[in-house]
């Protein structure tokens, strides 16, 4: 399950996009925290921590405790945006969550055993469909990545969604029996037959004239 990690943020009065250029001049990132039947509060976060804490990964399925003013808010990003030139952060967007709050989020497939894989030892190829999968979980039971266990699988065989052992509450959001990995056969490049030494390759034959 992902860890619970604090981030410190101020309330934020004003809105619009003068007000969020101003702030992004003072290395502060505009955000919002809503859900949970309350009304929308505007917050903004140092630059240079959520920067990190985005980087790290697992940012869009980690819980944070937000402490605005004194105050504790549960939440999960469930959006951020980046400047589209200069690929900097400029927003995000947090929901609200509780102990009995459901969300989707989508969490990173990891693969075990490949050395125990028959496909894989004989040359077969690992071609991953899916490298995560779209969950409905608990949000106080997210799980960081979902292990995929590889042993005795042999080319030619798929790995369904059925297949996968999903923890305890988490289900797949869609209904169909999707494939989120294959062991596929090696692909061998055919090369040309090189020219001996000394032997020049053969003439590409000319076309006829036509009489």
């Amino acid at each position: 399950m992902s860890a619970t990690k604090v981030i410190k943020a101020e309330a934020r009065d004003r809105a619009g996009k003068g007000a969020a250029r101003a702030l992004r001049r003072e290395n502060k990132i505009p955000a919002v925290i809503y859900g949970a039947k309350q009304p929308p509060v505007g917050i903004t976060l140092d630059a240079k921590q959520t920067t990190l804490l985005l980087h790290a990964g697992g940012f869009l399925t980690t819980i944070f405790e937000i402490e605005v003013g004194g105050k504790k808010e549960r939440a999960i990003p469930r959006d951020y945006q980046v400047d589209p030139v200069k690929d900097f952060l400029i927003h995000v967007d947090f929901l609200r969550v509780s102990k009995d709050s459901v969300v989707h989020v989508q969490v990173p497939v990891h693969f075990v055993n490949e050395d125990k894989s028959p496909g894989l030892k004989a040359g077969g190829v690992l071609n991953i469909v899916e490298h995560s999968i779209d969950l409905t979980v608990p949000a106080e039971k997210i799980p960081e990545f979902i292990e995929i266990d590889l042993t005795g699988l042999t080319i030619g065989d798929s790995i369904h969604i059925s297949a996968v052992k999903l923890p305890e509450g988490t289900k797949p959001t869609s209904r169909e029996d999707f494939t989120v990995a294959t062991i596929a056969a090696p692909t061998v490049a055919i090369e040309e037959p090189a020219a001996a030494e000394g032997e020049a390759a053969p003439a590409a034959e000319e076309p006829k004239k036509a009489e």
